[in-house]
């Protein structure tokens, strides 16, 4: 099973002018690798605020953490979705110039596809710009607002893309999950599962993997709970996933979002990762003081 930070999440570090800050991703390569035993890495998504980003400054972002993450890194999955299909397309070509291992795309958002006709047709003239690169459809209709079923959509969906490689599911049903993996068995697509405090349930349905925000700070925790879950070591396996729920349930009652994020990683790593982009606005010293003597406060079953 492969574990993926989602830098997606947290990829982009800012100076006070509010510009991406390139020099910080050579010291976080080395921190996700080492600290956290994260080899797998999904970029310029959703908490790394790729939306937020212009084409150049995404190109840029991909472009350091290829190079950085040359023979370090397994793998380097590039989110290249955009309101645009232009702009889409000319961020997958870019992709494959530099060698991802492959490219993600979320649903439109604003002009929303209302079927999965229209949502394929979006996707393929993606896919179709980068045509030897693995392709992965991002779903996560809490933000997109987009709730065509992946069931619906992967129904022969290889005719259409042959470069497809599974999904980034980062939706609480886990009905549409399974009925996913249970019915796409024998095409092996891979479903990396996107809600940290519910991956055990996802792997036990099936989900190969995961790609997530917490994997930034907890990576090393969630790999031994994927460890524990191989084993097979349930009742291990949850005492890592009941204590990942304790802190996210205690920060999200705080108010938790993209910024918080980048706050834990900054005070778990130190590693500066700056403030958000508008309109969101940075994490208080408040949430940051309390969020952070909840981590420390927790006992960890291999005893950090």
């Amino acid at each position: 099973m492969a574990l993926g930070c989602d830098l997606d999440q947290i990829s982009v570090g800012r100076g006070t002018a509010g510009q991406i800050n390139l020099s910080v991703i050579h010291q976080y390569v080395d921190y996700l690798v080492s600290k956290q035993n994260v080899k797998n890495i999904f970029v310029n998504g959703t908490t790394g605020e790729g939306l937020s980003l212009s084409i150049q400054e995404r190109k840029q972002l991909a472009e350091e953490w290829m190079c950085q993450g040359k023979d370090k890194l397994d793998h380097v999955i590039i989110h290249v979705g955009a309101l645009s299909l232009l702009e889409s397309q000319e961020l997958a070509r870019h992709a494959a110039a530099i060698g991802a291992s492959g490219i993600a795309v979320i649903a439109p958002s604003f002009f929303k596809p209302t079927n999965k006709d229209e949502l394929l047709g979006f996707l393929q003239k993606v896919a179709s710009e980068a045509p030897t690169v693995p392709f992965y459809y991002y779903h996560i209709p809490a933000l997109t607002g987009v709730k065509i079923r992946v069931e619906e959509l992967l129904d022969g969906i290889r005719e259409q893309i042959p470069t497809f490689q599974g999904v980034k599911f980062s939706d609480t049903d886990l009905l549409d999950l399974a009925q996913c993996i249970n019915r796409n068995e024998r095409e092996q697509f891979v479903f990396l599962y996107g809600v940290d405090e519910q991956l055990l349930s996802a792997l036990a349905i099936g989900a190969n993997g995961a790609v997530g925000s917490t994997y930034n700070y907890l990576g090393r925790k969630t790999n031994l709970m994927l460890q524990a879950f191989a084993k097979p070591d349930l009742a291990l396996a949850q005492k890592y996933q009941f204590l990942t729920g304790e802190f996210l349930s205690f920060v999200i009652k705080l108010g938790f979002g993209v910024a918080q994020t980048k706050a834990v990683m900054t005070f778990v790593s130190g590693i500066p990762m700056g403030p958000p982009r508008l309109p969101l606005v940075s994490a208080s010293e408040e949430f940051i003081a309390k969020a952070k003597a909840k981590l420390e406060s927790i006992v960890w079953p291999d005893g950090d």
